[in-house]
C-alpha cells in the first residue's frame, strides 16, 4: 500500500513545485522584492513545502530563469511540427521577444539573486540549442542561408534586450526581427 501512496505524493509534490514557480514568475515579474511568504501563500503551500523546494530566494529565481528559458526553447520543436522551418523560426523569434519583454521585471530579481549570492546566471544553452535546431532545419529546407550559426543568430537579435518593455516594444521588435529574417533568408538556395 505504501508504494501506491508514494506515486501520488510525488505527483502532488511536482504540482506544488509547478504552482510555486507559476506564482513566483507572476509575483517577481511585478516586484523583484516580492516576499517569499506571499508567493507561498498565493501558491497555496506552507512555508515548509516552499523551502523544501526552494531553500532561498536565489534558488527560486535561478530555477524560474532556467524553467522559463526551457519553455521558450521547447516551443521551437512544437513550431517545427506545424510550420515550415523559416516560418517556425520567425514565430519562435516572436515568442523569444515576448519572453524578453514580459519577463523584464524578472531581470531585476535575477540581478539581485546573483549579486547577493555570487551565483552565476545560468547560460541560455537551451535557447541556443533551439536556435540551432531551427536554423539547421531552415538550411536543410533551403530557406535559410547556409553557414549561419546559433551564435551569429544570438548576436543578430541581441537588440531585443535593448528595447524598453514600458514602450511600444512590439513595433520595434517586429521591425528588428523582420530585418534579421530578411538577412537569414538572403542567399538561401531555395529562395
Amino acid at each position: 500500500m505504501q508504494e501506491n501512496q508514494a506515486g501520488p505524493q510525488r505527483s502532488d509534490a511536482q504540482r506544488n513545485r509547478e504552482r510555486i514557480l507559476e506564482v513566483a514568475v507572476a509575483e517577481l515579474t511585478r516586484c523583484a522584492n516580492a516576499p517569499l511568504s506571499t508567493i507561498a501563500k498565493k501558491a497555496g503551500v506552507g512555508q515548509g513545502t516552499f523551502y523544501r523546494n526552494f531553500p532561498n530566494r536565489e534558488a527560486l529565481v535561478l530555477e524560474i530563469y532556467r524553467h522559463e528559458m526551457q519553455h521558450v526553447a521547447d516551443s521551437a520543436t512544437e513550431l517545427l511540427e506545424s510550420r515550415e522551418p523559416d516560418e517556425a523560426l520567425r514565430a519562435w523569434m516572436d515568442h523569444l521577444a515576448r519572453f524578453a519583454m514580459t519577463k523584464a521585471g524578472l531581470a531585476e530579481a535575477i540581478r539581485q539573486a546573483i549579486g547577493s549570492s555570487g551565483a552565476q546566471k545560468p547560460g541560455p544553452t537551451p535557447v541556443i540549442a533551439a536556435a540551432d535546431l531551427l536554423l539547421r532545419a531552415g538550411q536543410e529546407a533551403g530557406t535559410i542561408r547556409p553557414g549561419v550559426t546559433a551564435d551569429d543568430f544570438t548576436l543578430a537579435i541581441s537588440g531585443l534586450w535593448q528595447l524598453d518593455p514600458h514602450t511600444d516594444w512590439q513595433t520595434r521588435a517586429t521591425r528588428l526581427l523582420d530585418l534579421v529574417m530578411d538577412g537569414l533568408r538572403a542567399g538561401a538556395p531555395g529562395r
